[in-house]
């Protein structure tokens, strides 16, 4: 089903209620905005780009995000998109306390699916109730994956992470981004890290990297998507991505396709 627009996820008395959001090729943003339950962004289609107050997640198919309850959120929804919201009642399962990535497994991805499906209740409710409890602790289950870039509220790393997410191939050096916030190399650098735990150079390095992941997730070549960052060689490319994520952009590209096929 589609997803309601004034859908209040709070309103839902179940432990879990879900959703489907189908984007047909034209950007789709929800605004930042909160709520009591916890949520599971789910995409299975295309890519999804989460912001809350920390920074920037990028959910690649076949990925998932875990928003506490509370915590203000926004989800941009990327090209063909085919996107799943699960809504979890507080204390029905022990989650994290901090957005996170999650990867999900064959068997809680259909059963999100399975759930969003079923809101006109045609399930059995004894059948239903088992099933939920089954989800539950498949969710508690769910490895995390490392697809953040952090970006503090200081309005200057803002304005160069909205920079970088616009145009990831600019390859301006530290001094050069300092001039146009109008600080220090010295003071960027030392922000940079203060507000990031990173250096500036391995900050940049993430945002371009969830570039990466969304345009490989939709299918765009190993090739191409180097190009677009500005990379001399495709192998310097892969090595990053690789050193990053734990597997070449190849293959991280199959297994999408291969999840978007299941």
């Amino acid at each position: 089903m589609y997803c309601p627009r004034y859908f209040d996820p709070d309103a839902a008395s179940d432990a879990l209620s879900a959703l489907r959001l189908d984007v047909d090729g034209q950007e789709q943003e929800l605004p930042m905005h909160r709520h009591r339950k916890g949520q599971l962004v789910l995409a299975l289609k295309g890519a999804v780009i989460c912001r809350e107050p920390r920074g920037f997640w990028m959910l690649p198919a076949n990925s998932a995000m875990w928003i506490p309850g509370g915590v203000a959120h926004s989800n941009r929804a990327l090209g063909e998109a085919q996107v799943y919201f699960l809504f979890v009642e507080p204390c029905a399962v022990p989650m994290p306390d901090q957005c996170c990535m999650l990867r999900m497994t064959p068997l809680a991805r259909e059963m999100v699916r399975y759930l969003a499906e079923d809101q006109a209740g045609e399930t059995d409710g004894v059948v239903r109730q088992s099933f939920v409890q089954v989800l539950l602790d498949q969710l508690s289950r769910l490895p995390v994956q490392a697809l953040y870039c952090p970006v503090s509220e200081d309005g200057r790393l803002q304005y160069i992470a909205r920079s970088l997410l616009a145009d990831p191939g600019d390859r301006s050096t530290l001094p050069q981004w300092a001039a146009r916030v109008a600080m220090s190399e010295r003071t960027l650098a030392r922000r940079t890290r203060e507000l990031t735990g990173m250096t500036f150079g391995r900050w940049r390095q993430q945002l371009q990297l969830l570039h990466a992941v969304q345009r490989l997730a939709v299918g765009t070549s190993v090739q191409a998507v180097a190009a677009e960052l500005g990379y001399e060689s495709v192998h310097a490319f892969i090595t990053m991505f690789k050193g990053r994520i734990g597997q070449s952009p190849g293959r991280f590209s199959l297994d999408r396709r291969m999840g978007d096929a299941a």
